[in-house]
């Protein structure tokens, strides 16, 4: 098992919650990188290795990719030297089974939920658009486009993707109180959860969870 670091930290929250905004600047805070399932994907893709073909096989299909390619991919992102001084998870463990097998390779130091009702979290997700082109994400509310639907980069369209649907959210949402919730208590048992209130703006929430760390 890998030697715990000085912050192994772990960002649980509900869609819309902003844990990818809050787990980047924690990146740069405490200095050790960022691993978000969705960017260790791309690069085993773009490394083409035998995990990274199947992943774009699952994913060109339409499909979630299992827990045991998850896992593996993460396992091998977890023995890099980059992370040997610490990492912040953006997106796992998301079930028992990942959880369990995060601590076959590595102990949680942190880990920091990010509170957020579902009304918020589907009024939050309802709003966001994104670019048919170039893939910039805006926001109606907080990031809005100069001009209505158009993007400010390219000049592209704007649209609201199907899985950002208000029904679309609600079972995502149901997923992860069945699935990913559960985990915060396990982890409380071990003393090492912090809660921050996810509302307000993204200097606020920020203040709240670097206050777990100072």
């Amino acid at each position: 098992m890998q030697e715990s670091a000085a912050h192994n930290v772990c960002l649980f929250g509900p869609q819309g919650s902003g844990k990818g905004t809050q787990a980047e600047r924690l990146s740069e805070f405490l200095g050790v990188p960022q691993l978000s399932t969705g960017n260790i994907f791309r690069r085993a893709i773009a490394d083409n290795t035998e995990l990274g073909k199947q992943v774009e096989q699952i994913i060109s299909e339409g499909q979630l990719v299992p827990d045991s390619i998850t896992n593996g991919i993460v396992t091998a992102r977890l023995e890099q030297e980059d992370v040997l001084e610490g990492y912040i998870l953006d997106g796992y463990p998301r079930n028992m089974v990942q959880s369990e097998e995060l601590d076959t390779v590595s102990s949680l130091t942190h880990v920091v939920v990010i509170d957020v009702s579902d009304e918020e979290s589907i009024h939050r997700i309802s709003q966001r658009r994104v670019c048919t082109d170039c893939g910039t994400t805006y926001h109606l509310e907080s990031k809005p486009p100069q001009h209505t639907n158009v993007c400010d980069n390219c000049g592209h369209n704007l649209i609201q993707r199907e899985d950002d649907t208000p029904d679309a959210i609600k079972e995502r949402l149901a997923i992860y109180h069945k699935e990913t919730e559960p985990l915060v208590a396990r982890y409380e048992e071990r003393g090492i959860v912090t809660h921050v209130d996810g509302v307000g703006s993204i200097d606020e929430v920020w203040e709240r969870v670097q206050a777990a760390f100072v």
